[in-house]
């Protein structure tokens, strides 16, 4: 699929990486700082190896050494700093570079192995086990200095601990995605849904990322400057991804392939990574028909990694651009039913899927009616894959902050709706009428984000470095 529909290339997520110890102990035990050398380059190592941009800035062994670390990260603009603690060092080497380089941090401190020698280890051999000391004494400086703490305690090649280690650099694929974000805007909100109404000031000020406000009439513009060998070419793109239903129209298929062509160059004229819409329109006229021409064009964005919802979800498409970034996909999600007999939760949505998550070969179907909108034209449809699946949503609070929302259950097989939507059947291991209240009860929203596999830890570190809450139900 990738070969036919390229993902969007971004900016790659920017790790900073320090390694430190207290120079004190370097003349007293000369074998020591090698040791802890070697470590450290094994640490380098492992990082560049991971999908990021690493800043290593070496070794520091005093304050000054720190402070000129902290420089170095601050000018390299990294999405998270990881500090690896060798053996013993004090606060003061490390918190200016919490402090000057206003990013997340985190500590690693990775022994050389599983245990200590008690028979042959002197205090030299001892310290180069002893990274762990200083950890409680970093947290409190932290919390005091009101700097959020994170740690990941281990040894050199315990995978468990890399592990936790990829979980933050997971997270920092999200901080990095919704830091430099463009959010397009395009049309107005979906009359009556007052959950949706979203402050556009709130994400810049939240995440740092800019909201561009569209009107139809700049994709219709675009539309208008399309050519009949350019909708061919995107007709027969949807036939290689795509199976169509008999209730296809082909003037409805190609309207939906023109307005795919020209929302491609909506999306690349303002460099957006997301785009949300709604249009109402009137009896037939183009706006209407733009409006309802966007699903095919929606879905091949949305796999390339530029989500595109519709009814205006501005918040669900960066929980979609979240989801994303950490590999999981993403489909545009809302309640569809329960099912009491198999304690399954019908979820999905008509319109913009993410193709990633599908079971099968999607389905273009042609509908005569959008349900609870104008227009006609083709939808989307398929299964989502079964197994295990993450719920994403971005919550709204009375104080006007946001919040990350998560839920985890599995996608099961069973009967689905066949009428153009992304469906699905979740088991969320309990009663469905329960897991509805109490979801309905986090302050979620009408859509939210659904993701591949369990990634409510992913979720929850990703909250963490951005600075916002995070609830699981």
């Amino acid at each position: 699929m990738t070969d036919l529909l390229p993902v969007k290339q971004r900016r790659r997520t920017r790790i900073g990486l320090v390694a430190g110890g207290l120079g004190t102990y370097w003349p007293q035990f000369p074998d020591l700082l090698p040791q802890l050398q070697e470590s450290a380059r094994y640490v380098s190592q492992r990082f560049q190896d991971m999908d990021a941009e690493v800043t290593d800035v070496g070794f520091i062994s005093d304050a000054q050494e720190g402070a000129a670390a902290a420089e170095k990260l601050r000018v390299a603009d990294c999405d998270l700093i990881v500090l690896f603690l060798t053996t013993y060092l004090t606060a003061s080497m490390v918190l200016p570079i919490a402090q000057r380089a206003n990013t997340p941090v985190l500590v690693i401190d990775l022994q050389p192995t599983e245990k200590m020698d008690h028979a042959s280890f002197d205090t030299g051999a001892w310290l180069a086990y002893c990274g762990q000391c200083p950890v409680p004494e970093m947290g409190n400086t932290f919390r005091r200095a009101g700097i959020p703490f994170r740690s990941v305690s281990g040894w050199l090649r315990q995978e468990s601990a890399w592990q936790r280690i990829g979980q933050w650099i997971r997270a920092a694929h999200v901080r990095a995605a919704l830091r430099h974000a463009r959010h397009g805007l395009m049309g107005h909100l979906y009359p009556g849904m007052l959950d949706v109404s979203t402050d556009l000031t709130l994400l810049p000020a939240t995440f740092g990322s800019h909201v561009e406000v569209l009107e139809f009439d700049d994709l219709r513009q675009r539309v208008e400057q399309v050519t009949e060998a350019e909708t061919k070419q995107r007709m027969d793109l949807a036939r290689e991804i795509f199976t169509l239903d008999d209730t296809v129209q082909e003037e409805d298929f190609a309207w939906g392939a023109t307005v795919s062509v020209a929302l491609d160059r909506l999306v690349d004229d303002f460099a957006l990574d997301s785009l949300a819409y709604y249009h109402r329109g009137l009896d037939g006229e183009q706006h209407e028909r733009l409006g309802a021409g966007m699903i095919l064009g929606a879905s091949l964005l949305t796999a390339r990694g530029i989500p595109a919802t519709g009814e205006y979800e501005l918040r669900t498409t960066v929980a979609q651009l979240a989801t994303q970034a950490v590999g999981a996909g993403g489909s545009f999600c809302e309640l569809q039913a329960l099912n009491f007999t198999d304690n399954v939760v019908e979820m999905g949505h008509d319109g913009p899927a993410h193709l990633a998550v599908s079971a099968r070969d999607p389905l273009l179907r042609g509908l005569g009616v959008y349900h609870g909108k104008r227009g006609w034209g083709v939808s989307v449809e398929f299964d989502v894959r079964p197994g295990p699946v993450t719920l994403l949503g971005l919550g709204q609070d009375r104080d006007g902050s946001l919040s990350f929302i998560a839920a985890e259950g599995t996608v099961v097989p069973g009967p689905l709706l066949a009428i153009g939507n992304t469906t699905s059947r979740v088991d969320f291991g309990r009663d469905p009428g329960e897991w509805v209240d109490e979801w309905s009860a986090s302050g979620v929203g009408h859509h939210w984000s659904l993701s591949l596999d369990h990634r409510a830890a992913d979720y929850r570190a990703a909250a963490s470095l951005l600075g916002i809450d995070f609830r699981q139900v």
